[in-house]
């Protein structure tokens, strides 16, 4: 089949666009496995780690997670901006992305072991020097953790002008997001199931075992990250300037300025809360709600992220489908039953098989509202990718305050041992109703700001064109929405 001349003729400027190469893609979606190994055990394991295992108290645990967000906060829109500049050092001849993707990755290497361990030389010290130790590593971290992944996400723009390409990169990282959850989450079940027997308790004594974790983790992402740096070539990129060969950057006061940015803020950042809040929760909610054994805090999440997995293989076709919108409220209706489920479930068949049905629910609809969001962002920065950095550093600003907020509070109010049921209530109204703010918002403004009914703009099929090459018109690269 060939694409019509008249197609062709409609525009006043074509382009050649170059279908991604599968080695492309992987080698794209393996660049954010560290990050992704750490982000599991971070989100999952640090109140766990630090409450049952170093014996730091609700609020304190809390503090040392809301100082590692307030520095990814603050570093997300600085390493946006400066990874936005082409000039600013003579590193970025190797790729002003990938730039501060390495430097990142050597921050990451450098302080995530330390965070997983008892102080070193100091474990006898008064708990707030320790808690200072802590947050000096924590801090270091999150910033090199946000040079990884603002670099990472800012590629897509990049890569590929074509709005379906862009979702699938999305698609294929959030997969690699997945896989590399499932195996932190393998490997954690192994050891605390294995050494700790089926119905032993966290404790002091399991320092070693997530430093087991932690290490085996971190050599799967060096091995990736290597993988990416080496196939994947950023002065190759299409997608830098518009098809006049003029380069697209978008001031930064405009940015600040525009209403869609914050519209678009808003939908990441509650999507962001629902995934990351019930991660870093539900661990806890089986260990005091539940009462149940080591091992579970290791299988719940596991199945979670199998859910996660099987349907990010689907929401690329999801997205071309239904558009945006309804793909959004289909996550959101996933996640909403699960809350639901989880503040009137109760009893043993509730917790030997419908936790399971849960897990599933959470994991899949987590899946499908943060590809969403996602591509919603790269909808928003359009063809200037020249920005993208900083975009992707304002979403990620929102995203970081509030979930470290989030989780401060919550631990903050949670001041009687005996009420087992706080984390229930936790993930039942404050995910829930996240998921629901998250709805909400992407209701209000993709109607307004796309002219599809779906929230979804028509791009030509060229699947059985069976060429490489394609030509593609200058209306069907997605606009931005920013100008």
């Amino acid at each position: 089949m060939e694409v019509s001349s008249q197609h062709l003729l409609s525009n006043e400027y074509t382009e050649v666009y170059r279908r991604l190469p599968l080695k492309l893609q992987l080698a794209y979606g393996v660049g954010h496995v560290l990050n992704d190994v750490c982000a599991s055990m971070w989100f999952t394991y640090l109140l766990v780690f630090f409450h049952l295992v170093l014996q730091f108290n609700n609020w304190q645990a809390g503090f040392m997670l809301l100082v590692g967000q307030v520095a990814d906060a603050v570093s997300t829109p600085f390493v946006g901006f400066h990874s936005d500049q082409s000039d600013n050092f003579w590193l970025c001849r190797y790729g002003r992305r990938k730039t501060w993707h390495l430097i990142g990755t050597v921050c990451v290497l450098v302080t995530f072991p330390f965070i997983f361990s008892p102080c070193i030389g100091c474990s006898g010290s008064h708990q707030w020097a320790q808690i200072f130790y802590y947050c000096v590593f924590i801090s270091i971290f999150q910033f090199g953790w946000a040079s990884v992944q603002i670099s990472h996400l800012s590629l897509i723009p990049e890569l590929t002008p074509n709005e379906h390409d862009r979702t699938k990169l999305t698609a294929i990282r959030y997969c690699f997001t997945v896989v590399s959850n499932l195996l932190v989450y393998v490997i954690t079940w192994g050891i605390l199931h294995i050494s700790s027997g089926e119905e032993s308790k966290i404790g002091p004594g399991d320092a070693p075992k997530f430093q087991h974790v932690v290490w085996t983790g971190l050599s799967l992402g060096i091995l990736c990250s290597v993988i990416f740096h080496v196939f994947v070539k950023e002065e190759g990129a299409l997608g830098s300037s518009d098809v006049r060969g003029t380069s697209l950057r978008t001031p930064i006061a405009d940015i600040l300025r525009s209403v869609e940015v914050y519209q678009v803020a808003v939908v990441y950042m509650s999507t962001r809360l629902f995934v990351n809040l019930s991660q870093v929760f539900i661990p806890l909610y089986l260990h005091e709600t539940l009462d149940m054994a080591a091992s579970a805090l290791a299988l719940i999440p596991l199945i979670m992220f199998i859910g996660s997995f099987v349907t990010s293989m689907t929401i690329e076709k999801l997205n071309r489908c239904f558009g945006r919108r309804l793909s959004y409220i289909l996550g959101v209706l996933m996640g909403l039953a699960a809350c639901i489920w989880i503040k009137w479930g109760s009893g043993d068949q509730f917790k030997s098989s419908q936790i399971h049905i849960i897990a599933v629910l959470i994991g899949a609809g987590g899946s499908i509202t943060l590809v969403t969001s996602l591509g919603i962002t790269a909808d928003l920065i359009g063809d200037k990718t020249s920005s993208g950095a900083f975009v992707y550093g304002i979403m990620s600003f929102t995203d970081k305050l509030a979930n470290g907020i989030a989780v401060v509070i919550i631990q903050d109010l949670h001041k009687d041992p005996s009420n087992t049921g706080y984390y229930r209530d936790v993930l039942t109204y404050v995910c829930g109703g996240s998921a629901l703010l998250g709805a909400l918002a992407v209701i209000s403004f993709l109607k307004k700001v796309r002219g599809d009914p779906l929230g979804y703009e028509n791009v030509p099929n060229y699947n059985s064109i069976n060429s490489d090459v394609l030509p593609v018109a200058t209306e069907d690269i997605q606009p931005s929405l920013i100008s």
